[in-house]
């Protein structure tokens, strides 16, 4: 998989490495920049696909099932389908971090639903963001 667009938006930046189509719906992966400041998904847990995000720049802070750890450059983590998770950058500074997602269920198109709906200007509409979350078999957790 070569030359794919960059998915941006609310001070993310999105690089798809590998889809479901060059991996027979194996896996998929992707590159997360995230931005000081930037204005991350609200808690979730995925339906159908396990998620590990391996740290390649900065400290992210995520909370899985209610604990929290520190994602440093070199640093991995698992997040089994069906626990509840969120992410944080609480630095200054952009970090970065590789996501896999097995099986590969969940690809561009999910980003591009997002990016469509936070980048429209004004406040974003949460049921539309509520509709493309689930219908891309990730579920938002509410309190």
């Amino acid at each position: 998989m070569k030359n794919k667009d960059v998915i941006k938006f609310a001070g993310l930046e999105v690089y798809f490495c590998l889809d479901a189509t060059d991996t027979g719906n194996q896996i998929t992966m992707f590159k997360c920049v995230i931005h000081a400041g930037a204005k991350i998904a609200a808690p979730h847990y995925h339906k159908d696909f396990d998620e590990t995000v391996y740290g390649l720049k900065g400290t992210a802070t995520y909370t899985v099932d209610g604990k929290t750890t520190e994602l440093n450059a070199g640093d991995s983590l698992f997040i089994p389908r069906g626990s509840v998770h969120a992410f944080a950058n609480k630095s200054n500074d952009t970090i970065e971090f590789l996501c896999v997602i097995n099986p590969g269920l969940m690809g561009p198109d999910y980003f591009y639903d997002v990016a469509a709906i936070l980048n429209a200007g004004g406040p974003p509409d949460m049921a539309k963001l509520k509709e493309a979350m689930l219908s891309h078999g990730l579920v938002p957790v509410v309190g």
